[in-house]
């Protein structure tokens, strides 16, 4: 037939009415068929143990073991000593840079006299003004009213000093008598009971009492800051060490034109007993004082301390 190949490419209708599969899965269901037993062929073959060709050993397990607590312990001991504690704790000190702001002395803290060994004491005036050099020391007595060169009276002081004064049209003492004009009982110039150029009762160009040119704050009218030779890191606070506390405290100071460190103050708190601990380290500083001229002057700085646990 020509059509014989056509009905080649057709697949042989094997199928079977849907009732009667249906009927035989079902049938499966309930009651399937049993299935001869399973035959096994294959068989468990022996392999090398996963610990090595060695096995397990107790001596390797104890020797791990004793080897690991023992840095553990050696851990914790280190820890508990107060010398490797004090080693992990950072104190970090820095000196103020010139431009940091410092509190300004309430009043200048220097000092000066003079006087001309006069039998009458130092008159009451107004003080010249303060400057970083002094070519002609005060004086109440005008000896000369016609120079041939003319300069102002001055002492030493820094220019932005806060000097305690008086409204009066004559130099003299603030803190001497009204009468008649006399640079005082002192000797060196100046006006006083003191001696070296200056006014009042001290030793020095300056005024007041005491010894000394005042406070000169680095950076300004050619002062030099003053440079740390020795210096002192403070302890951690068993307070602070017990909070695991960090911070920041800043100490002012002044620094003598010999150099030691005077006058110590907190200019920022953080408590805790840290504060305490800063000034018993700083006052045992030591420096190369600040200068003015090549001179050793009397510098203000700031110490910025930083407490911090490793």
């Amino acid at each position: 037939m020509p059509d014989d190949h056509l009905s080649r490419l057709l697949l042989a209708n094997t199928g079977q009415p849907f009732y009667k599969s249906l009927f035989e899965n079902v049938k499966e269901l309930l009651h399937p068929a049993k299935l001869p037993p399973l035959e096994l062929t294959s068989r468990p073959v022996a392999v090398k143990d996963l610990w090595g060709l060695y096995g397990r050993q107790k001596k390797s397990f104890m020797l791990s073991t004793g080897v690991q607590a023992a840095a553990v312990i050696l851990v914790f001991t280190l820890l508990s000593s107060k010398t490797v504690q004090k080693q992990l704790q950072q104190v970090v000190p820095l000196i103020m840079p010139a431009e940091v702001n410092v509190p300004k002395p309430a009043a200048h803290q220097g000092g000066g006299g003079g006087g001309d060994r006069s039998p009458l004491a130092a008159s009451k005036g107004r003080l010249p003004k303060p400057a970083p050099r002094q070519f002609v020391p005060p004086s109440a007595v005008i000896n000369n009213p016609q120079p041939k060169l003319v300069m102002d009276a001055s002492i030493l002081a820094p220019p932005d000093s806060i000097i305690t004064n008086v409204n009066l049209p004559n130099y003299g003492d603030p803190l001497g008598k009204l009468g008649p004009a006399s640079n005082g009982t002192g000797s060196g110039g100046g006006i006083g009971s003191g001696k070296g150029g200056g006014v009042g009762s001290g030793t020095g160009g300056g005024a007041g009492p005491g010894d000394g040119f005042g406070v000169y704050i680095p950076g300004r009218g050619g002062v030099t800051p003053p440079r740390v030779i020795h210096q002192e890191d403070p302890e951690y606070s068993d307070e602070a060490r017990k909070a695991h506390f960090s911070g920041q405290v800043v100490v002012y100071i002044e620094v003598d034109p010999t150099g030691k460190v005077i006058h110590p103050r907190i200019m920022r708190s953080v408590g805790l007993g840290l504060d305490e601990k800063a000034l018993d380290a700083v006052v045992k500083w030591t420096f190369h004082p600040g200068t003015l001229n090549g001179k050793p002057v009397t510098t203000s700085a700031a110490i910025y301390m930083t407490f911090h646990l490793l």
